[in-house]
C-alpha cells in the first residue's frame, strides 16, 4: 500500500515516463538496449525535462542525471561506457543499490550502511565499501559525481540538514582520500526533504536516511561521444 506522499510522487513520474514513452515510440524501435533508450531520453528531453522531473518529483538526483543526458548517438556511446562502469560497480559494492539511468548511474547506500544513528563518521565497512567504489571510479575518470545526503523527519529540519550535509562530505572526503580529483564532486544536503518511505513507519523512516550518488559524463567525455559518433 503505498502512502499519499508516495502516490503524489509516481503519478507525476509517471507524466514525464508517457513523454519519454511517445519518444521511444517515434524511433519505432520495439527492442532497445539500455544504452538506446537512455539516448532517445536524453534526445527528447535534456535539461528542460530533468529540470522538471527534478521540480516536480522532488528528486534532485533523478533530475541531474536526466539533465544531463546529451541524447543521440553520443548518447548511446556514453551508454556504453556507464553499462561497463556499473556492471563493475555493482559486482565489487555490497549493501548498495546501483541503477542504471538514461546516460548515468544512481547508487543508493542505506545510511545504516555508512554511519552510526545521527552520526557522520563514516564506519569501517561502509569506509570499505566507498574505498571499492573509489577503484571503479579510477578507471572511469571522465565523470561528474554528485552526492546527496538525505535524513528522515526524526529530529528538527535544521539538525537535519545539517547531518544529512555532513554525511555526504564524509563520503566525499573517503572518496577524495582515494585519490579521485575533488572537482569532480558536487556536494549536497537536503535532510528530511525528499523522503523515498513514509516517515511514519520505522521502515519508511530507514529508507528515507541514505546517500544517494550520481554519476554522469563530464564535459570531455560528451565531447569525445560527439567527436566518435559524427557523420
Amino acid at each position: 500500500v503505498f502512502s499519499p506522499h508516495k502516490e503524489g510522487l509516481i503519478m507525476k513520474i509517471l507524466s514525464y515516463v508517457l513523454i519519454v514513452a511517445m519518444l521511444i515510440g517515434v524511433v519505432g524501435c520495439a527492442s532497445m538496449s539500455n544504452k538506446e533508450k537512455g539516448a532517445v531520453i536524453g534526445a527528447g528531453s535534456g535539461a528542460a525535462v530533468g529540470g522538471a522531473i527534478g521540480s516536480q518529483t522532488g528528486n534532485t538526483l533523478l533530475g541531474a542525471i536526466i539533465g544531463a543526458a546529451v541524447g543521440g548517438a553520443a548518447g548511446a556511446y556514453i551508454g556504453d561506457y556507464m553499462d561497463d562502469q556499473a556492471e563493475e560497480i555493482e559486482r565489487d559494492l555490497e549493501g548498495a543499490t546501483v541503477e542504471r539511468i538514461g546516460e548515468g548511474i544512481k547508487i543508493t547506500f542505506d545510511s545504516g550502511i555508512l554511519f552510526d544513528t545521527d552520526s557522520a563518521a563514516v564506519q569501517d565497512a561502509g569506509r570499505e565499501n566507498l574505498l571499492n567504489l573509489a577503484d571503479v571510479l579510477q578507471k572511469y575518470e571522465d565523470t561528474d559525481i554528485l552526492i546527496e545526503g538525505h535524513t528522515d523527519a526524526t529530529g528538527s529540519e535544521e539538525h537535519n540538514l545539517t547531518l544529512s550535509d555532513n554525511r555526504a562530505r564524509s563520503v566525499a572526503t573517503i572518496l577524495e582520500g582515494a585519490q579521485l580529483v575533488p572537482t569532480r564532486f558536487t556536494i549536497m544536503g537536503y535532510g528530511e526533504a525528499q523522503p523515498v518511505g513514509d516517515n511514519e513507519t520505522a521502515e519508511g523512516r530507514q529508507a528515507n536516511r541514505r546517500v544517494d550518488i550520481a554519476i554522469m559524463a563530464n564535459d570531455k567525455l560528451k565531447d569525445a561521444a560527439e567527436k566518435k559518433t559524427e557523420g
